[in-house]
């Protein structure tokens, strides 16, 4: 085998063709399937969005009018390569499916996608999808780890790292050895693309990546099963994606402790509706009001000391004109929180840009880059709020671990409760169908086939 030094991205292929369901821990599978049906709501939750419509009408027009996969928002099935791209979109609309806190990645909205879409066509069983999910997770996390801070900066990393992890966990699905891991991973790199400017304009463009990603990723996998190479250095090559995307790569990031540790397993679930560089600040300041009583019109000013990566994400929204914009608007996010005690979906689309106490809250809030929250990030993202009353007095709280973190992470009964009403937002399932949802996802590593058990969920 070769050394981490020389070529860890053949390391990293070789561990993930040799993984088997068998060396992954009972406890790694269990938050799979949680991971799985936090992503299945949220795809479902995209429902009905303009966005989503518009990728929607795209795949009628260029797609077949059939196929083997589901595309979860309308029911109708399409190539895997549509279905992947529809479902990817939706997944990420709400902004509450996964992250993985030290790659800044969201894996379930691209390696969900493509495994799910990949599994109906090839007649995989649940535990095969499984395999795969956390064959995406693990090698998508060690990348995003991999491109680094300077990295996240300019690119979105889920639509960059996330393209070879749809590519891996489709080509788990197809028992890839390690050449054709790399092969996989050298044409799904040269696809990897996604930039933060879209931020400014309250463009669409997020949704573009996790969709591009996951089918970009998929269709890495396919050419590679038939014998399409791609650059085996695509990672760390002198033309390859750190020498053009990063200035901090490290590369033995993409071999840490593979089969050791399991990165699927340290995985956030979302609590608030926002962008996570928001949750630590919202679960900071939530919990100040709560232990002093405060109300909105109480408070004067609020200063969140967060770390640069908040600041490069959050800062170029000033005046949000969206309600996707708004999820990124820390002043919005913390009006919420202050207003009306929850930034969950429907306060958003109800309050987010119509409340005029929101307004009057979000321009009261500033955010400074604080020295212990920055070198804690992205291990760790600490929450840090001081609050000034309009009575003069100066407060502070301070949160270590945000709702959701792995430490602090949501229950099978809260992550069934969030499930509930990530499918209410949208209408997308009776209650009925949700319970189904939810059977499917707990009892996913039984399936004896993908296919027949998401054809059993809805009444067609």
């Amino acid at each position: 085998m070769s050394s981490n030094s020389s070529h860890p991205s053949r390391v990293l292929s070789e561990f993930l063709a040799g993984l088997r369901y068998e060396d992954i821990p009972a406890s790694v599978i269990a938050r799979t399937e949680d991971l799985y049906l936090d992503w299945f709501a949220s795809a479902l939750a995209g429902k009905g969005a303009r966005q989503i419509d518009i990728m929607e009408r795209y795949v009628e027009k260029m797609g077949p009018s059939n196929g083997p996969s589901t595309i979860l928002v309308n029911r109708k099935n399409s190539s895997p390569y549509f279905a992947a791209l529809v479902n990817g979109a939706s997944s990420h609309l709400v902004e509450q499916d996964d992250v993985h806190n030290g790659s800044v990645f969201h894996p379930a909205a691209v390696v969900f996608p493509a495994a799910l879409a990949a599994a109906q066509d090839l007649g995989k069983s649940g535990a095969d999808l499984l395999v795969a999910a956390v064959a995406g997770y693990e090698a998508g996390i060690r990348i995003g780890e991999f491109l680094g801070r300077s990295h996240y900066r300019i690119f979105h990393t889920t639509g960059t790292a996330g393209t070879l992890a749809a590519a891996v966990a489709v080509g788990k699905l197809m028992g890839f050895n390690a050449d054709q891991f790399l092969h996989a991973l050298g044409s799904a790199g040269t696809q990897a693309a996604g930039l933060w400017e879209f931020l400014r304009d309250a463009a669409d463009s997020k949704q573009l990546h996790t969709g591009k990603a996951a089918a970009d990723g998929l269709l890495a996998a396919y050419l590679t099963r038939d014998g399409f190479t791609g650059a085996q250095r695509i990672l760390e090559g002198a033309q390859g994606m750190a020498a053009g995307m990063s200035t901090d790569a490290d590369p033995a990031k993409l071999t840490d402790r593979l089969g050791e540790r399991w990165a699927t397993a340290e995985t956030s679930f979302k609590f608030h509706a926002s962008c996570r560089h928001t949750h630590p600040a919202a679960d900071a300041l939530q919990l100040l009001m709560q232990r002093e009583g405060l109300q909105h019109d109480q408070i004067a000013a609020v200063n969140t000391r967060v770390h640069q990566g908040a600041i490069d994400v959050l800062g170029p929204v000033v005046n949000p004109q969206t309600v996707h914009q708004a999820k990124f608007s820390m002043g919005t996010v913390l009006g919420l929180i202050a207003v009306h005690q929850s930034a969950g979906l429907g306060e958003f689309e109800q309050h987010a840009l119509q409340d005029g106490k929101v307004s009057v809250f979000r321009d009261k809030v500033r955010m400074t880059l604080d020295e212990e929250v920055n070198t804690a990030y992205p291990a760790r993202w600490l929450g840090r709020v001081e609050v000034d009353t309009v009575d003069g007095r100066h407060l502070s709280a301070a949160v270590d671990v945000p709702k959701g973190d792995p430490d602090n992470t949501l229950s099978r009964p809260e992550l069934e409760d969030k499930a509930q009403r990530l499918i209410r937002f949208s209408n997308a399932a009776t209650p009925q169908e949700t319970d189904r949802i939810i059977a499917h996802a707990w009892q996913l590593h039984a399936a004896p086939a993908v296919n027949d058990a998401l054809n059993n969920l809805f009444a067609r």
